[in-house]
């Protein structure tokens, strides 16, 4: 039902209800009907089904798999180091699953967190009796009555209202509260400009109205944001995608390299099947990357970290590096874009135009004409009238803070005058305020009289146009003139011209000597006077305001382009206001309306939102199909926002950002992160950081899967020779030196120098690319040629088998942190940058060195190397790096980035 298209008298027959409300019997029997005036939370997920889900992961069942073949190998072998690596596997396996349910479970209590939102109690009409009921039993037809700082309880339709204002911005966007009427409005009328309804959820500023409840629960627009919130279902980010198919695809290519090394040892070798299943089983455990979950969950908490001190708090560690992979940011304009707080920054006073220094609520700014300072003193009787035409203030709240009271429009005029050192505080004790007219959106203006040691004197604001209607003077030169149709001509080309840069203006005038014997609005006291307050007042100039960008936010956006990433602004506020802070931030000044994004199919939006860079007037349903056409056209999409209209959009983003110091509960539990700061800066720092991680990962893969293809192909061709280059113990304390510390070491890397000079990761792009590939099938070839050239060598040195053994043992550790190196040279990162790895490095060499000159060596079957056995291990191992370095930088060369 379109309520808002109807007369409030039909809107009472349709409801069977009247302006005293419904009587008692009738509410019950809605109440029944309708059921509680609550928001209907969906089928919750078991926490049992959560936490196994964490287990369906193709990596993590090969890992599984190959644990419980180690616990079988090592009890049919009695051997402890199968049963330590199996135990080591367990232990990365559960600890990552515990610690992915822990955040999806969090994430489920989104919708819990929109029903607490609802407020307890509402006064109500019924039976034309007051009375104070929890708000779960409002039901439609009942009579609200509000006030101000009053949380609407439920969709409805005003009938009665004075100067009644509603913050809407959680809602709708609006940064400015909505004036309220009860006139019958079109039905095409859209969301944000349906001025005779109230929406569940939103709060009372100002005034005083009375409304029939119109919708309850799950059928306001708050409950209709819940159910799209609850379609949503669980998203899965971009890099669970890639981790599972990266999985499948190592999982796979270990399987049938292993397959095929054991038939190779079955029928040339005549080797024992125990045996070889052994070996087997010890080359699946080295070549499967089961530390990658590890090297993932470190690479995320490190980076959540670094988030965290950055004010970016990551409440699902994938959607960091997701964040990493966007390409599209659509980003509300009202506190996030801007300061979410009114600042006067032109004035029009004496004829001239003066702009305004400092925003939001800085108290300290100066006048200007150009570049050269003006007096305020000048315009005090401006600035005096601002303060005190004015129901908001400024007072010293907690911990000797600062308060702002009051609607953004009229903190806007307190803080243009305290920055001309004008107190409202101050003003208001000396001229105390005896009488009034309120603001309200039929009379355009508001009103106030105060006493003065003179007499009295009225101040008037409001519309420039409403306000010159009461007016035959102006205030020029420092004198009282009258004012002709040329200054009217130039005070409303002056409006206009404010006003076609988004500001919103206000216009001033006063009357100084107010008889006593009048009120406001004309009508007498007593006497016969024509004359009222409103009548021949002196016009004073114009102050015009706005929600002004923050100040770092148009080199954020800047950085982002470089970045390869597109900003969108998604904004519920009008389309010139939306222009215009597009313009400053650099956004761009192309924009479509709300209206003609409902109008648009599936198709046309899809278009449209290519070439789009602001989208007005946009209800919570128009943020959906904006997201959805940008996620059709291949696009990896940001949403940022604060409000319970931004929840959905949110919860169906590639990376949900919402503000944490303005943000709803809804929308901070429908996020993937969370600006503590609400800086959109912050944004930028966070992909850098994602993309820094999906940086790290790749290496690991890279330098994992060169040394593992290289073990495997090393005890391939050794087989082939009949002799084994490494026992299943040496194979299991290679796979713990080098998949160990040092590979989680790499997982934290610093960022590379460009990292936000390079175009986001394309939408299919794996972690193995082409260049990853190249990279991995030459330098793994290069390992294990120069390898089994050790191995090869030390046969014919007369040291046997197990020297050979002890130098392959040693060279492959060496050669894996060569790898390194290499990896790391690339991206242009130095030796000693990552102190982690450099200690992770230390490490590995101190144990290995440890093992071969210790007792420990005869348990894994190694010698003690000598001085030439050094001499031939290292200078092969240098070889292999000159030839490394030259072919990495041949690949790169060829390959471009991305491929």
């Amino acid at each position: 039902m379109l309520w808002h298209g109807l007369a409030y008298e039909e809107v009472f027959r349709q409801l069977e209800t009247t302006r005293e409300g419904l009587s008692g019997e009738k509410a019950a029997e809605r109440l029944q009907r309708y059921g509680a005036n609550e928001i209907k939370i969906g089928k919750k997920i078991s926490p049992l089904k959560i936490f196994l889900s964490q287990f369906t992961n193709f990596l993590i069942l090969v890992l599984l798999a190959a644990a419980a073949v180690s616990i079988v190998v090592g009890f049919m072998q009695n051997e402890p180091e199968d049963y330590i690596n199996a135990g080591l596997i367990l232990v990365i396996v559960v600890a990552n699953g515990l610690f992915g349910f822990f955040q999806e479970y969090r994430a489920e209590r989104s919708l819990e967190a929109l029903r607490k939102m609802s407020p307890s109690k509402a006064m109500v009409l019924r039976g034309g009796q007051k009375f104070e009921l929890d708000a779960l039993e409002i039901v439609p037809g009942d009579i609200i009555l509000l006030q101000p700082g009053d949380k609407v309880t439920a969709d409805a339709r005003i009938f009665d209202s004075i100067n009644l204002h509603v913050d809407e911005s959680l809602l709708t966007g609006e940064s400015v509260p909505v004036s309220k009427i009860s006139d019958v409005l079109p039905d095409s009328t859209i969301l944000a400009e349906r001025a005779n309804m109230l929406f569940k959820n939103t709060i009372v500023t100002s005034g005083v109205g009375k409304a029939v409840v119109t919708e309850t629960g799950s059928a306001t627009e708050v409950g209709k944001i819940a159910e799209k919130l609850g379609e949503g279902g669980q998203k899965v980010t971009p890099f669970q995608v890639e981790l599972g198919s990266l999985g499948k695809r190592l999982g796979l290519l270990v399987f049938i390299v292993i397959a095929f090394v054991a038939l190779t040892q079955v029928f040339l070798n005549e080797a024992p099947l125990l045996a070889i299943f052994i070996i087997a089983i010890s080359l699946a455990v080295a070549a499967i990357p089961e530390g990658l979950p590890a090297v993932v969950t470190l690479a995320l908490a490190f980076g959540t970290r670094k988030m965290a001190k950055k004010n970016a708090l990551v409440r699902k560690l994938g959607s960091i590096e997701s964040l990493g992979s966007v390409d599209v940011i659509c980003t509300d304009k009202t506190a996030t874009l801007t300061e979410n707080r009114m600042t006067v920054t032109k004035i029009f006073f004496n004829r001239q135009e003066i702009d305004v220094t400092g925003t939001g609520y800085d108290l300290e700014g100066e006048f200007k004409i150009g570049k050269k300072s003006v007096a305020p003193e000048e315009m005090q009787l401006l600035l005096t009238a601002g303060a005190l035409c004015n129901d908001a203030g400024i007072s010293v709240g907690e911990n000797s803070g600062l308060c702002f009271v009051g609607d953004p429009t009229e903190l806007a005029l307190v803080v243009s005058a305290r920055k001309a050192g004008l107190s409202e505080s101050a003003l208001n004790s000396e001229m105390p305020r005896v009488d009034e007219v309120p603001f309200s959106s039929e009379l355009k203006r508001m009103l106030t009289v105060h006493k003065t040691s003179g007499g009295k004197t009225a101040f008037m604001k409001g519309a420039p146009e409403t306000v010159l209607q009461h007016c035959g003077r102006i205030f020029v030169d420092g004198k009282e003139k009258k004012l002709s149709e040329e200054d009217k001509k130039e005070i409303l080309e002056k409006n206009s011209l404010f006003a076609s840069k988004a500001l919103r203006v206000l216009g001033f005038a006063y009357k100084k000597a107010v008889s006593a014997r009048e009120k406001p609005g004309g009508e007498k006291r007593s006497g016969s006077e024509k004359s009222g307050f409103e009548k021949e007042m002196v016009f004073l100039g114009l102050q015009a305001m706005i929600d002004p960008p923050r100040r770092e936010v148009h080199e954020s956006i800047e950085t982002c382009k470089r970045a390869g990433i597109k900003v969108i602004m998604v904004t519920g506020d009008n389309i010139v206001t939306a222009k215009a802070i597009g313009s400053q931030l650099g956004l761009g000044t192309t924009a479509i309306d709300g209206s003609e994004v409902e109008a648009m199919s599936e198709q046309q939006l899809r278009k449209a939102v290519e070439h789009a860079e602001i989208f007005a007037r946009v209800s919570p349903q128009h943020k959906l199909r904006i997201l959805k056409a940008l996620q059709a056209n291949g696009h990896t999409v940001a949403m940022t926002g604060d409000g319970v209209n931004d929840a959905p959009a949110l919860h169906a983003a590639d990376v949900g950002v919402a503000m944490g110091h303005r943000g709803t509960d809804v929308a901070r539990e429908a996020s993937d992160i969370i600006l503590l700061d609400d800086n959109f800066h912050t944004i930028q720092e966070a992909v850098g950081e994602g993309r820094t991680i999906f940086s790290n990962i790749r290496k690991f893969v890279l330098y994992l899967l060169i040394c593992n293809i290289a073990e495997v192909l090393v005890v391939f061709v050794a087989s082939l020779f009949k002799v084994i280059a490494f026992t299943a113990p040496q194979l299991l304390w290679i796979n713990l030196l080098t998949d160990g510390m040092p590979a989680l070491a790499l997982g934290v890397d610093p960022a590379p120098p460009d990292i936000m000079r390079r175009k986001p990761k394309k939408k299919g792009e794996k972690v193995i690319n082409k260049r990853s590939m190249m990279l991995i099938a030459s330098i793994g070839a290069l390992d294990t040629v120069f390898l089994l050239a050790i191995f090869f060598i030390a046969l014919g040195m007369g040291g046997g088998l197990v020297l050979a053994q002890s130098m392959l043992f040693t060279g492959i550790i060496l050669s894996e942190i060569i790898r390194l190196v290499v990896i790391r040279g690339q991206e242009k990162l130095g030796l000693f940058s990552n102190k982690w790895l450099v200690a992770a490095v230390a490490a590995s060499l101190a144990l290995q060195l440890a093992l071969i000159y210790s007792p420990l060596g005869a348990l894994f079957g190694v010698v003690a190397l000598g001085a030439t056995e050094w001499g031939v291990l290292l200078g092969l191992l240098a070889l292999s790096a000159v030839v490394a370095i030259a072919t990495t930088k041949i690949v790169v060369k060829i390959t471009p980035e991305g491929a």
